[in-house]
């Protein structure tokens, strides 16, 4: 293991560079500098997700290109800035993707992922190294055991994520929901849920996804392409063909927000949780929302807390989350990764550098 980086004669790391949509380049740059506060990580193991997907097709608001690809890593230290105390060369980390700034009204108030300062700004872990940004070392950045591979760790942001969906969509022993997409977070959302006593009907367009909820637990799994209505579908198996207690949408299309919408029983709850385009736009039946009173609500990103939860998850092997790796690739082959991703290839990569 590298426990330095040479400070008199600069090195170089591979590295997947997005220049615009549709064009990421492997290429040879500095590794970064790390100020007083913030750790160098060697990369272990990243993982490919849903918002790299939309990022190489549409770009990201929040990072100007040319910016390195990727957040969901795992890795060892190699070097700390000299104001780090907790951490050390050597320990294998993981981190979450941003960390709050705990003093604005959002924060004060409990809810971090709205914070007005929040720091999503780590991007780079489809490269060798990656410098995780000193508000993140002091709240999200935590030591995982041998007992865990690189691969789980790395899974960290997205359970989080989906931990924080799981917690406001107030599921309870003996609901039955329905999770439309099992993509990766929906197959986290399957398995979450399930930890909470819910039956869970599942929905999706690709077989091998579907056969992988079943494996998971899946009450039933259904293929939308094979049903007339899958609305109603779904309400079949429900008691009284009423609707579900609590629906989630895991994909983010307008069209699927809706009839996600329509799945739910009279006084249940629906959790809008895949990200749609923005400026995107859905259409309500008023006296559905009105008379049924339903509960809609949306879920983004994550809370310090949050991440201790999905944290010790992982550690405790709660879940089942080798399972979702479908395959890997070295970094030298990430033109081949990026076309697996786009064709709705198995259900994560890993990359190993």
């Amino acid at each position: 293991m590298e426990n330095r980086i040479n400070k008199n004669r600069k090195r170089m790391m591979k590295a997947a560079v997005f220049y615009a949509p549709q064009e990421v380049r492997l290429e040879e740059i500095e590794i970064p500098d790390i100020s007083p506060e913030e750790v160098l990580v060697k990369v272990r193991a990243a993982l490919t997700c849903g918002t790299d997907r939309k990022t190489y097709l549409r770009g990201h608001h929040l990072f100007k290109p040319p910016f390195v690809f990727g957040h969901e890593f795992a890795g060892d230290i190699v070097k700390v800035g000299n104001e780090v105390k907790d951490f050390k060369p050597g320990m294998r980390v993981v981190a979450a993707n941003s960390a709050p700034c705990n003093s604005c009204f959002y924060c004060k108030n409990g809810e971090h992922s709205l914070c007005d300062s929040l720091f999503i700004q780590l991007s780079g872990a489809f490269a060798e190294y990656i410098k995780i940004p000193g508000i993140i070392v002091a709240q999200n950045l935590l030591s995982f055991p041998e007992t865990v591979s690189y691969k789980q760790a790395a899974f960290l942001e997205p359970l989080s994520c989906v931990i924080h969906g799981v917690e406001v969509s107030n599921i309870n022993l003996g609901d039955t929901i329905v999770i439309n997409g099992a993509g990766p977070i929906g197959l986290l959302f399957l398995q979450v849920a399930k930890l909470r006593g819910a039956k869970v009907i599942i929905t999706d367009l690709v077989e091998e996804r579907l056969s992988l909820a079943l494996k998971l637990g899946a009450y039933r799994a259904i293929n939308v392409t094979q049903v007339d209505d899958i609305v109603r579908e779904v309400k079949s198996f429900t008691e009284d063909n009423r609707g579900v207690d609590v629906a989630i949408e895991a994909v983010g299309l307008p069209e699927v927000w809706e009839k996600t919408i329509a799945m739910v029983r009279k006084g249940g709850t629906v959790n809008l949780f895949g990200g749609c385009k923005i400026g995107t736009k859905i259409s309500l039946d008023t006296s559905l929302i009105h008379y049924s009173q339903l509960n809609i609500k949306g879920a983004f990103h994550h809370s310090p807390g949050q991440v201790k939860k999905a944290f010790n998850l992982i550690c405790n092997q709660g879940i089942d989350l080798d399972s979702l790796i479908s395959s890997e690739f070295p970094l030298e082959e990430i033109s081949m990764v990026i076309d697996r991703m786009l064709n709705n290839q198995g259900i994560k990569i890993a990359i190993i550098p």
